[in-house]
């Protein structure tokens, strides 16, 4: 059973996913949040398989709260769930860290499946946002999740080696990540990775 945290601030709103969601015999609502500070709590108490959030709440936006979610619960996955479909909201969102985003213009069916393609480990976009020319969007928003992990480890300076054994997986798998993360971004060594990570200001502050 996969658990879900729901964060909107219309009841309405939470209520209609909520019942979509739950017609899935394995996905599970374990809480719905109307603000940032109750969806905080929520995740810190629950570490929830993933977070759906709306960018727009009544005590701020939602895309800081991105960040601070991932803090508080790194294995939790978040979709943005929201009426922007436009940008900087879809490339802010997946740098900051969200797995996913679907516009709430879209089919109901397309928020199980964007729930479901993150939880397997791919980066999803609901289908008004994939028709878009492919530079249209944030080029780390080519990446799956597994690629999004690799490229942070290998621009903070990690050998491929390191990375192995700190994601429990075998060193041949990161260098078949790295080639392939490397073509999305369009990089040709781990200094160029270094190089975007700190433009996009994704690498922990030195102590």
């Amino acid at each position: 059973m996969y658990s879900i945290v729901l964060v909107d601030d219309h009841a309405i709103v939470r209520e209609g996913f909520k019942r979509l969601i739950e017609m899935e015999p394995d996905l599970e609502v374990v809480a719905e949040c109307r603000c940032a500070d109750d969806a905080v709590e929520a995740v810190n108490q629950r570490h929830p398989d993933l977070v759906a959030l709306d960018l727009s709440l009544p005590d701020g936006s939602g895309l800081p709260l991105i960040e601070h979610l991932r803090s508080v619960s790194p294995q939790t996955r978040i979709v943005v769930l929201s009426m922007h479909n436009g940008e900087p909201y879809v490339s802010e969102a997946l740098r900051r860290g969200a797995s996913g985003y679907v516009t709430k213009g879209v089919a109901p069916e397309e928020l199980v499946a964007g729930l479901r393609a993150v939880m397997a480990g791919e980066c999803y976009l609901s289908s008004d946002l994939r028709q878009r020319p492919s530079d249209a969007l944030d080029p780390l928003s080519r990446l799956t999740v597994r690629e999004r992990e690799v490229f942070l480890l290998l621009a903070a300076g990690r050998a491929p080696k390191q990375v192995a054994a700190e994601l429990g997986v075998g060193q041949k798998t990161i260098y078949i990540h790295r080639a392939s993360l490397m073509g999305k971004l369009g990089a040709g060594s781990e200094l160029d990775l270094y190089r975007i990570a700190a433009a996009r200001g994704l690498l922990p502050a030195r102590q």
